[in-house]
């Protein structure tokens, strides 16, 4: 199921860079136990991120969309913040 999720989280994409979270490096643990509960760690590319609730709410539908859990957690965290990569730099043009 964690490749499920895997791929489920590559659709979701960042609204302002139109790049997918995961390439972004957003996502920074996920975890399925036995029984098929999901937990997933992420951030924001800001606290104060203006799609951060929209960027939630779509990892929760692509979830959903593309596997059944028995119950999913998602945790917003910014420790640590958010830094992008050189690669992303690199790509984002910064």
């Amino acid at each position: 199921m964690k490749n499920e999720i895997q791929k489920a989280l590559k659709t979701v994409f960042d609204p302002e860079l139109g790049i997918d979270i995961v390439t972004l490096g957003l996502i920074y643990d996920v975890q399925v136990s036995e029984v098929g509960d999901v937990y997933i760690k992420m951030t924001h590319t800001t606290p104060l991120c203006p799609y951060g609730n929209e960027i939630t709410k779509k990892v929760k539908d692509a979830i959903y969309q593309h596997t059944h859990p028995k119950s999913l957690k998602i945790e917003i965290t910014f420790d640590p913040p958010w830094q992008p990569t050189p690669e992303l730099r690199e790509m984002l043009g910064v």
